[in-house]
C-alpha cells in the first residue's frame, strides 16, 4: 500500500464517529415516496445540504423533479463535485446513492427499536433506511471528506449523487435527471452504485435481469357461496390462471445463465387481494401480482403476449353470460417494467479498478456477476456508461430491524476514497 493510500485509510478511520452520528441523523428523517404515502426526500435532502454546506466541494447542484404529491411539490436530487488533480478536466467517477426508503412494514416486528428512532448496538445502527441506502450514502460522503481533510486531489473527480425515487422506479430520480439534464453525464464516466453486494464485499454486479411486475385483475360476479351457479367465482378463475401462468413461464423461459444468481429467470406470485370479507362469499373480484426477473436474452413483450394468450384461454374456459354481460373479465396492468440493459464489461476499467482496490485494501479477490434485483446502474448501462454495483452489506434491507454495520460503512468509505486516487 502506498503512503498516500495509507494516509487516506487512516483519515477515514478517524472519521468513524462522525460517520456514525451522520447516519443516525439521517435515519431519523423518513424519506418515503408519495407512492408509499410519504412526502418524499425534501427534508433529508435539506439535512444533507446542511451537513456539507461548509465542506470544500468545488460545486454542489440541486435538481428538483416536479411532483405535486411531495413536500414543496418537488423530489430533489443533490450532485456534489470534488475535482481531481487536473481540475474539471480530470476523468470522473460517480458514486450514486439514494435518499428514499421503503416503508417500515409491520411495526410489531421491529424488536430492537422503532424504525425512525435509530440506536447503535453491537456495532450496528438499527433503523429503516440504515443499510438501504444510508450506509453507502454516508460512506461516500466521508470518503470525500477524508480527501478534503488531507488536501488530496485524486486522479479522478468524484461526483457524489444523492438521488430521489430509487425504491419506486426512479421516475423522479436518475431517469428524470437523464431525460431533463442529459449533459450531466459523459460516455467516459465511471459509475459506482453502492446499493448491492455481499457480506465480505467480494461481489461486483455488472449485469441485471429485466424486471416485470404485473397485476392480473379478474372480475366475475359475487354470490353467496351456497349458490355458486348464480354468479362466477373470481377466486377460482384466478387460481386456475395463476397455476397455469406459473407453469407456462417456468417451462418456456427456462434457460440457465451462470453469470446470475439465481441462474434462471424467476416468476413469483406475490400479492393477492379480493373483497370477500366472509367465509360464505364467493368473490366477484380477485387481483394478484407476479414479480418476474427475466434473463436479458428474453423479450418482455413476448412474455406479455404469452400472458394475453393464456388469459384468453382461461376466459374461454369459464365463459359465462350473466345479466347480459360476458364474464370473466381479465385485465393485465404492468406495475413496473425495466428491460435489461447491456452488461458492463467484466474486464472494463471500473471493474478492474475496483478489483485492484479490494486486493490492496482487503487482500480479497472479487467475483463478478449479475443479479435479479434492479438498480439504477441499468440507466447508465443503457447510455453506454460502464457502471458497477458494489458494497459490503449484511443484506438486511427492507426487513424489520434493518441495520447497517458500522465497520462495513467505514471500510467501504476507504474503498471509495481509494477509487478516486489510484
Amino acid at each position: 500500500m502506498t503512503e498516500s493510500l495509507e494516509n487516506v485509510v487512516r483519515e477515514v478511520e478517524g472519521l468513524r464517529d462522525r460517520m456514525t452520528e451522520t447516519l443516525m441523523e439521517l435515519v431519523k428523517i423518513p424519506a418515503l415516496s408519495p407512492d408509499y404515502g410519504g412526502k418524499g426526500e425534501y427534508d433529508k435532502a435539506r439535512r444533507i445540504l446542511d451537513i456539507i454546506k461548509d465542506w470544500p466541494f468545488d460545486r454542489v447542484e440541486v435538481y428538483e423533479a416536479p411532483d405535486p404529491r411531495a413536500k414543496n411539490g418537488v423530489r430533489p436530487s443533490i450532485i456534489a463535485y470534488y475535482y481531481g488533480e487536473k481540475g474539471e478536466e480530470s476523468p470522473r467517477l460517480w458514486m450514486l446513492s439514494h435518499m428514499d426508503i421503503v416503508p417500515p412494514g409491520d411495526l410489531s416486528k421491529w424488536t430492537v427499536t422503532e424504525p425512525f428512532k435509530p440506536v447503535i448496538k453491537d456495532g450496528k445502527i438499527y433503523g429503516r433506511g440504515s443499510e438501504d441506502n444510508g450506509q453507502s450514502l454516508v460512506a461516500s460522503l466521508y470518503a470525500v471528506r477524508a480527501l478534503m481533510n488531507l488536501g488530496v486531489r485524486g486522479k479522478r473527480t468524484v461526483v457524489l449523487a444523492f438521488v430521489a425515487d430509487e425504491e419506486t422506479g426512479s421516475k423522479y430520480g436518475v431517469e428524470w435527471l437523464m431525460e431533463n439534464h442529459p449533459k450531466l453525464f459523459r460516455k467516459d464516466d465511471l459509475v459506482l452504485v453502492p446499493d448491492g453486494g455481499n457480506g465480505d464485499g467480494t461481489f461486483i454486479e455488472v449485469a441485471e435481469k429485466s424486471i416485470l411486475w404485473m397485476r392480473l385483475k379478474v372480475k366475475g360476479k359475487q354470490v353467496h357461496a351456497s349458490m355458486p351457479d348464480m354468479g362466477l367465482n373470481a377466486h377460482r378463475v384466478a387460481l386456475d390462471l395463476a397455476y397455469h401462468l406459473d407453469r407456462l413461464l417456468h417451462e418456456k423461459y427456462d434457460r440457465i445463465d451462470p453469470l446470475f444468481d439465481p441462474q434462471t429467470s424467476t416468476f413469483e406470485p406475490t400479492m393477492v387481494e379480493n373483497p370477500a370479507d366472509s367465509p360464505n362469499i364467493a368473490p366477484g373480484e380477485h387481483e394478484m401480482v407476479f414479480d418476474c426477473r427475466v434473463l436479458p436474452e428474453y423479450d418482455l413483450d413476448e412474455i406479455l403476449k404469452d400472458v394475453e394468450r393464456l388469459i384468453n384461454e382461461v376466459k374461454d374456459k369459464y365463459r359465462k353470460e350473466i345479466d347480459g354481460k360476458i364474464l370473466p373479465e381479465i385485465d393485465v396492468e404492468v406495475l413496473q417494467r425495466g428491460d435489461a440493459a447491456p452488461p458492463t464489461d467484466p474486464e472494463g476499467e471500473i471493474v478492474v479498478l475496483l478489483r485492484e482496490v479490494l486486493r490492496k485494501l482487503r487482500g480479497r479477490e472479487a467475483k463478478v456477476g449479475g443479479i435479479g434485483g434492479g438498480t439504477f446502474a441499468a440507466y447508465f448501462r443503457r447510455l453506454g456508461i460502464p457502471a458497477v454495483v458494489w458494497a459490503t452489506l449484511d443484506e438486511t434491507a427492507h426487513q424489520p430491524n434493518e441495520y447497517a454495520r458500522v465497520d462495513n460503512m467505514v471500510e467501504d468509505a476507504k474503498v471509495m476514497a481509494a477509487l478516486a486516487i489510484l
